[in-house]
């Protein structure tokens, strides 16, 4: 033991400061006599002078000026063992003292098996060791100068925490200590040490079985610390007791070798062999056992002390995957694959080239084998996924799999997930490689991919020409009726999910022959605008509304169905969820749900009810993408395949929790994949549609009043036609364009038209149709990550427009009117355009020319002009030079209104000449009785 204070002619003293940075870590720097640091190159080579575990320094953690050191490291580095013999350390200030006190007084329990007798292990796995009072009067740490500054309990601390490291660093934990406490006690304590006596070790060797034999050999050898041959004993003298079996030489150590024989037996855990701890170790292992020892015992063994030969191939052995190709057939021998074809599969299984037949393989598996010998070499196999490919094997020839469940049962990611590295060197030679005949890989190409469909040409009697497109929608939604699959139509919005769905129902009438009606349900905001678009793309279809509190039910609605055979049915969620007891008895050609993602709360009754419908074919529309909205997808997906994604519950445990807790990329990737066959989504960014697009696209939104405005529209027509007859004719063009005006803003909303105070938003928007839909489509383009311009003509709209996104969707919307002064004006122009804002509200007349806007990609005319030229002009705010996106325009028209009546007025104008309409004025010009045709509420429309 080195006394602090002693110091020979040959000692270097080096000064150190230690900072305590955490438990258990400190800062160490060597200091010259002036206190200048000096950097750790000029002195740390000292402190590892023998200290072979660190590399003598090379993996030391400094920064140049300091080392960071472990307790445990300190109390190595400190120890006789590896301390240089003429480098003594002292501290500088009276914290650094105290350590290096510390560190010493700890050295003779350090270094000693004594250390165990001091330790406690509780219950609950925390270590720590329980010192004498009297410890500081030990007559080993007597010889330490400074002894009366040692503290007990900071001993304590030190020594709880270096133990804990040294076993950590050793691939221990405290969960070892109980079963290593006898074996530290006697002997085995400090963990670095050589297990050997005198010049001979004790050590095991694993032999690899034989070319004939699947078993491992385990044994004790000894060795001589001169020659280091390896010595057992011979065949003859393998049952005897150790004493007997050992040559001459090494009898007198046959006690000490039988200690220590014992020790490394009672480290592994090779109880169920029943081996004899009187001769020496003699015993075959199988694989399993060998894979524990491996990856658990040996390493144990190694930490402390005990020397493991092994096979030199095996510790340099990686662990290997057998590759496997598999051929998949249908059995039929029809030049065209079907969704229940039976498949037949061959297996090919290789190793290193060398292939293994499948019984073969079997056998492995079934013996559990990790290490294999193919030809003259070895190799350590993935057990676990040999046995998936086991199971996979045993499914697939024993369950009968047609290609419908190739496609949609839960396979292994081998054959299902595709290798995501461009660069994979494996690329061209996978692990596993799934192989189909032509015929049964065009039809999955067609299910997975939507590409080379069966042609089918449009119906004459369609009312539009598709686009290259909508055509390949078209012909998906007719494919996966004939495979008797649900389909989830999601294009983006603008993108005509409406006339794709149109030539479907043409379709299924003509080619065919259905002859019972189709139902169709959406939102009430756009219900008209069903009834608009399915007169105007096939007027030839036979459409009935099911809708309004004087609607047919039970009985009579399944005898009008009967005596009239309208071919398609409309009608709405809510009236879906009133009407469920007789609807979901009834036989549809086919069903469809307008904006799906309604039915998105599972457990509503809206949603359960529609859930109940039944038809030949389900087919969900929405322009949201559902991908990452699960629950929204679950739904949608039990509507069009009843039970394929399982149970809520069990969809939430696969899917749900793993998806949006862990974002699990692997649960994303199958869950795509399980998808990805029934959904048909196209962007407008994707780049082969846009060669297919114009720059700017246009569509009518047709919205019904709701009773409360049709009422309000009747009856201020009535009130004020009687006023009429007593005016001349002046006054009664002016009183009628005045009241033209007034039903404007009816048609926008009642609270307008009756000049109210606003009310909570979700009153608001349940009082116009209109208003409804112009919030909820602006809310999809700010959750599709878009922008979008709102005009108006009305400073009241603007407002309720503004309340109700501000209540609902919590956006702060601002509204340019003609009164802001030319500052603001512009700031808002140019937070716009930076993104920092995605609705913008604009007056018409104010908004409508000298603007720059084309970060909006959609235009929302909340309000018709009688001018489309002020129209037009207000949509170039963001359709001009500049914009590098597809604008969509949306116009929102009020079925059987003025605002309809109009609307045809200016189709048929510009139809004629654009130069009649270029102005305001055309209206005013009008006759009176047209006038007053204006006016009249169209009632057959409106119901």
């Amino acid at each position: 033991m080195i006394d602090f204070r002693y110091t020979t002619p040959f000692t270097k003293v080096i000064r150190l400061k230690l900072d305590e940075l955490q438990p258990g870590f400190f800062s160490v720097k060597a200091l010259n006599e002036d206190d200048t640091v000096l950097p750790t190159v000029s002195w740390s080579h000292h402190f590892f002078y023998r200290f072979e575990q660190n590399y003598f320094g090379l993996n030391a953690n400094s920064d140049g000026a300091e080392l960071v050191l472990s307790i445990s490291e300190l109390l190595d580095l400190l120890s006789p063992q590896y301390k240089h013999p003429f480098i003594q350390p002292i501290g500088i200030d009276e914290q650094s003292q105290k350590v290096l006190a510390s560190i010493q007084s700890l050295q003779w329990l350090w270094n000693s098996s004594v250390l165990w007798d001091y330790a406690i292990v509780t219950d609950d796995s925390v270590l720590t060791f329980e010192l004498p009072a009297n410890f500081a009067d030990d007559k080993t740490i007597k010889s330490i100068a400074r002894a009366n500054t040692i503290d007990v309990a900071s001993c304590t601390t030190l020594l709880t925490t270096a133990t804990t490291q040294k076993l950590m660093n050793a691939g221990l934990t405290i969960n070892d200590v109980p079963q290593l406490l006898p074996f530290f006690k006697d002997g085995g304590w400090p963990l670095n040490k050589e297990r050997s006596i005198g010049n001979v070790k004790v050590a095991l060797r694993l032999s690899e079985p034989e070319p004939t034999s699947s078993e491992w050999l385990l044994e004790t050898v000894l060795s001589s610390t001169s020659t280091g041959k390896l010595w057992t004993p011979a065949i003859r003298k393998r049952h005897l007791s150790i004493d007997r079996a050992l040559p001459d030489k090494w009898m007198p150590l046959a006690n000490d070798i039988s200690t220590l024989q014992q020790q490394m037996l009672e480290l592994l855990d090779l109880g169920h062999y029943n081996i004899s701890t009187d001769s020496f170790l003699h015993v075959e292992l199988e694989d399993a056992d060998v894979r524990k020892l491996l990856r658990d015992d040996f390493a144990k063994l190694g930490a402390l002390g005990f020397e493991v030969h092994l096979p030199t191939w095996l510790k340099e052995l990686k662990q290997t995957k057998m590759r496997v190709r598999v051929s998949a057939n249908n059995q039929t021998q029809r030049s065209v694959a079907g969704l229940d074809d039976i498949l037949s599969f061959k297996w090919q299984l290789s190793v290193n080239g060398e292939e293994i037949s499948p019984d073969e393989f079997r056998k492995i598996v079934d013996e559990k084998r990790e290490f294999i010998r193919v030809g003259n070499e070895w190799f350590r196999m993935d057990a676990n996924w040999m046995n998936e490919i086991r199971q996979l094997m045993n499914q697939a020839e024993e369950e009968n799999w047609t290609v419908r469940e190739l496609l949609f049962r839960e396979l292994p990611d081998e054959l299902t997930a595709p290798l995501e590295e461009e660069d994979d060197v494996e690329r061209d030679d996978p692990l596993f490689a799934f192989e189909m005949q032509q015929s049964l890989k065009d039809y999955v190409d067609q299910l997975q991919h939507k590409k080379g469909l069966p042609h089918v040409a449009s119906s004459q009697k369609l009312q539009a020409e598709l686009r290259a497109y909508q055509q390949e929608g078209f012909e998906w939604l007719v494919f996966m009726r004939d495979q008797q699959f649900g389909a989830v139509l999601a294009d983006d919005m603008g993108l005509g999910k409406t006339v794709q769905l149109i030539s479907y129902l043409l379709y299924s009438v003509e080619t065919l022959g259905e002859t019972q009606p189709s139902l169709i349900v959406c939102p009430t905001s756009v219900l008209g605008n069903w009834q608009k678009e399915l007169a105007r793309f096939a007027p030839s279809l036979t459409v009935h509304t099911h809708y309004s509190s004087s609607r047919l039910k039970e009985d009579a609605f399944e005898q009008f169905i009967e005596t009239s055979q309208p071919q398609v049915i409309l009608t709405t969620y809510g009236t879906v969820s009133q009407d469920i007891e007789f609807l979901q008895y009834m036989e549809w050609n086919m069903v469809a749900l307008d904006e799906a993602q309604n039915i998105k709360n599972m457990q509503t009754l809206q949603s359960r009810a529609i859930r109940k419908l039944v038809g030949k074919h389900h087919i969900a529309l929405t322009g949201t993408p559902i991908e990452n909205r699960l629950a929204e997808l679950w739904a949608i997906f039990d509507f069009i395949h009843k039970g394929y994604l399982g149970s809520f519950g069990k969809f939430q445990e696969q899917f749900i929790l793993p998806i949006e807790r862990d974002e699990s990329e692997r649960h994303k990737q199958i869950l795509r994949t399980k998808i990805r066959p029934f959904l048909l989504r196209r962007t407008k960014n994707d780049p082969d549609l846009m060669l297919n697009l114009p720059d700017k696209q246009e569509t009518k939104e047709f919205c019904a009043l709701t009773s409360e405005q049709a009422a309000l529209y009747e009856g201020y027509i009535e009130d004020t036609m009687a006023l009429l007859d007593s005016m001349s004719a002046f006054e009664k063009k002016g009183r009628i364009l005045q009241m033209l005006s007034k039903l404007k803003q009816l048609c926008n909303h009642p609270a307008l038209y009756l000049k109210e105070p606003f009310e909570d938003a979700k009153a608001m928007v349940n009082r116009s149709v209109k208003l409804k839909r112009i919030v909820q489509l602006a809310g999809e383009i700010v959750h599709n990550g878009e922008q979008c311009l709102i005009f108006t003509q009305y400073i009241g709209m603007g407002h309720l427009l503004q309340h109700c996104f501000s209540e609902l969707y919590d956006i702060d919307v601002p509204f340019l009117t003609g009164s802001m002064p030319k500052q603001q004006r512009d700031r808002l122009v140019d937070g716009f355009q930076n993104g920092e804002f995605p609705i913008f509200l604009l007056s018409l007349k104010a908004g409508g020319t000298g603007l720059n806007l084309t970060a909006a990609n959609h235009v929302l005319h909340a309000d018709r002009w009688w001018n489309p030229a002020v129209e037009n002009q207000a949509t170039d705010r963001a359709y001009r030079i500049g914009q590098t996106q597809f604008v969509q325009v949306h116009k929102f028209i009020t079925i059987g209104t003025i605002e309809e009546k109009v609307d045809k007025m200016i189709e048929l104008k510009s139809a004629l000449s654009g130069e009649l309409i270029q102005s305001s004025n055309w209206i005013t010009e009008l006759q009176e009785d047209e006038l007053l045709d204006l006016l009249l509420l169209d009632t057959a429309s409106v119901r």
